[in-house]
């Protein structure tokens, strides 16, 4: 009899993830960054135009793992281009009611520290296909706490930057920019 085929995919996922997941940050670049983020989210706040704060961090972030992948999956799939914009059959759910209007992501920032990782571990491969940047903060086991902290809850596995014109996304597109010229000088 001939040689049985292995089922084993010639690209595990651990490869995969090593690929998508080359933008960790941690140590003073990281209190730069949480720091920046605080700053900005804290200004940004203080012109919400009266929208009580959870309503007005609701807008701005997407907090959690489900919530980041719900935006996420909400996007369409780009194939080389920008964020599109979804037809208004799109809007539409299966029961008729309309979804709220799709924010696309800017960035997603994910801590590092999350226990079991695959709590997480979908988001980079779903965020790859949506064209949408991720970084990981490395932090000694408090990753998910400093990020809870940005957005004003007791931790955070994940948050969604929405793309909005405010001092937050600013924020984001300087951090952004940094990651990519020291990846691209390299170590």
């Amino acid at each position: 009899m001939g040689k049985k085929k292995s089922l084993k995919p010639t690209k595990s996922l651990k490869d995969t993830e090593e690929v998508l997941t080359t933008d960790y940050i941690g140590g003073d670049a990281l209190d730069d960054l949480l720091l920046k983020l605080v700053r900005s989210v804290e200004v940004a706040k203080a012109s919400r135009g009266g929208l009580p704060e959870k309503i007005w961090m609701k807008q701005q972030f997407a907090i959690g793992v489900n919530d980041v992948t719900r935006v996420l999956e909400r996007m369409p799939a780009s194939s080389s281009s920008t964020h599109s914009t979804p037809s208004s059959s799109e809007a539409h759910t299966v029961s008729g009611r309309r979804r709220a209007p799709l924010v696309p992501l800017q960035a997603v920032l994910v801590a590092a520290d999350c226990n079991p990782k695959w709590l997480t571990k979908h988001i980079p491969t779903l965020a790859s296909t949506r064209q949408v940047p991720v970084l990981y903060l490395k932090d000694n086991k408090a990753g998910s706490l400093r990020l809870g902290q940005v957005v004003n809850v007791r931790t955070a596995l994940a948050i969604g930057v929405k793309a909005r014109d405010s001092v937050v996304n600013k924020t984001i597109d300087e951090v952004l920019n940094c990651v990519s010229e020291l990846v691209a000088t390299g170590p």
